[in-house]
Parts: C-alpha cells; structure tokens; sequence
C-alpha cells in the first residue's frame, strides 16, 4: 500500500511538473536585410521551443535550411557561402524571461517581458538582451519580439561581390505560439 501512494505521488508531480511546460514546433523566426541595393527577407515557420512556466526558462532552436526566401538562387547562397549550413546545420537560443516571476498571466493580459540568454549562431555564441511581449490567449502562451544581430559578431563573412547587397546588421523577428505539454 506504502508503494502504491508513493507512486501516485510520483505520477501526480510528474504530471503537475509537465504541465507547467509549453512548446512550438512551428514557432517563426523572420529576418531581413535592407540595403540602398536590395532588400533580402526569409522566414522559417519550423522553429521548435519550449517554456517552462515554473522559471522563465526558454529554449529554441532551428534548422538554417529551413529559411525560405523568394528567390533559390538567394537561398542557395545564404546556406552555401554564408551560413554554412553542412557545417552549422542548427541555430540555437538558451536563456530565460527575467522578470517572469513577477509575471501573473491572466487570460488576456500582455506582458513585457526582457529575454536574456545565449545565441547561437554559425557557430559562435553570444549573450543577448531583448524585449518582447508575453500573452496568455485562452492557455496558449504567445511570445513575439524582436532584436538586431550583426553579421560580424557571427563570424560570417560576406563574400566582396555582394557586400553592398547585405546589411552588417540584420533585423529577426520571432513568434512563438506555445501549447501546454
């Protein structure tokens, strides 16, 4: 009997742990590039995260090849000479909302919220600061915001023909809808 409620105990904490977990795996994570020569946008509607609603913690991660853009042959360069997509296959994010225990989500209410954590990207990682907005929308957790990389801080290099079509800094949105676990 002693085993018995010891392992309802388990059950009912690891069914109350996994509740406080929520998750994507069509999160989108946008980019663009804006020069006086060309504009360069992609999406990649593929991005897997996951929030633990207990501490803030958040993690991310894509594919690169998953980035569409509206011409191949742009594609084609982004994975080929720029990413590296063979060798960088992944860009990750581990981090935390910081002030998410001050947070008490509501259904329908909008939080600013500050991501701090570490991104990684063709290989290099680096601390980011970013804001964003939080919204509880009937028990699906909605986080979008929005941030500047610079494409030297990545170690990718931008081949001396196409220089002036690609912005140093690119400009990446994200949106995730996250459903309990």
């Amino acid at each position: 009997m002693k085993k018995l409620g010891i392992l309802l105990i388990m059950l009912v904490i690891s069914q109350h742990m996994q509740a406080q977990r929520y998750m994507t795996q069509n999160g989108v994570i946008s980019f663009f590039s804006s020069t006086p020569v060309e504009d360069i946008e992609a999406v990649n509607n593929q991005v897997s995260a996951v929030l633990n609603a207990e501490n803030g913690e958040i993690a991310a991660v894509l594919l690169m090849k998953a980035f569409s853009f509206e011409k191949a042959l742009m594609q084609e360069h982004f994975n080929e000479k720029f990413v590296e997509s063979e060798k960088y296959p992944k860009s990750t994010f581990k981090g935390r909302l910081e002030n998410f225990s001050e947070i008490q989500l509501k259904k329908g209410d909008e939080e600013e919220v500050v991501i701090k954590g570490s991104l990684t990207i063709h290989g290099v990682t680096k601390d980011i600061e970013v804001k964003g907005e939080l919204f509880n929308d009937n028990g699906i957790i909605d986080l979008q915001f929005a941030f500047q990389v610079q494409v030297a801080d990545y170690n990718i290099e931008i081949p001396g023909p196409v220089k002036e079509k690609i912005a140093k800094t690119i400009d990446i949105d994200a949106h995730f809808k996250m459903n309990k676990m």
